[in-house]
């Protein structure tokens, strides 16, 4: 699922890894059942290296973590949200592009 630039983020660890990150965290919501999703995850690993040091890149699996899609309103998938001191700062719905993340995450990891 995950590689090594990618965290695993679950209903347990979110707090901790992406609500109190001093860094900004790039979360994304997927599900193993998502064709999108998958078509998805070499962009989501790709900013993960290209942004190492500067912002946290994680996955959260929505069927196993419900408790947190729910909390942050997951009605589709793939779903990514930034966020920044704790807070949601940009949310792509759908497939989206790397350079659209990119430059979001160059905005927010500049702050």
């Amino acid at each position: 699922m995950a590689s090594d630039a990618v965290l695993e983020i679950t209903d347990d660890n979110f707090e901790a890894e992406v609500l109190q990150s001093d860094q900004p965290v790039l979360v994304d919501f997927w599900a193993e059942w998502c064709m999108p999703c998958k078509m998805l995850a070499p962009v989501i690993e790709e900013l993960a290296g290209d942004f190492a040091g500067k912002v946290k890149v994680g996955k959260l699996d929505t069927h196993s973590n419900l408790d947190t899609a729910v909390k942050y309103g997951i009605q589709a998938i793939p779903t990514v949200i930034l966020f920044s001191g704790g807070q949601e700062a940009r949310k792509f719905v759908g497939i989206t592009s790397k350079e659209d993340m990119a430059a979001a995450l160059e905005e927010s990891a500049s702050v």
